[in-house]
């Protein structure tokens, strides 16, 4: 038995069927594409770590933070 009860025949006839369908060029690029998504997340998540760790540096202990929402911009009367 393989995977989840599939057989190894039964992923071949799988891929082969998936081949056909699609064409192995097409395949080729879906892989690349997918490939290029996830290294894209990888260093996206990885980007927010260090930054989330250099906010962390920065706030002294006994520091205010303010967290708002700018909801309309009001014009000068000058």
């Amino acid at each position: 038995m393989g995977l989840g009860g599939i057989s190894i025949w039964q992923l071949l006839i799988i891929l082969a069927i998936v081949l056909v369908l699609f064409g192995a060029k097409r395949l080729r690029t879906l892989g690349t594409d997918l490939g290029t998504a996830v290294k894209g997340f990888k260093s996206a998540v990885k980007e927010g770590e260090e930054k989330g760790a250099d906010k962390d540096q920065l706030e002294q202990p006994g520091g205010r933070t303010i967290d708002g929402e700018v909801t309309a911009k009001e014009k000068d009367k000058a």
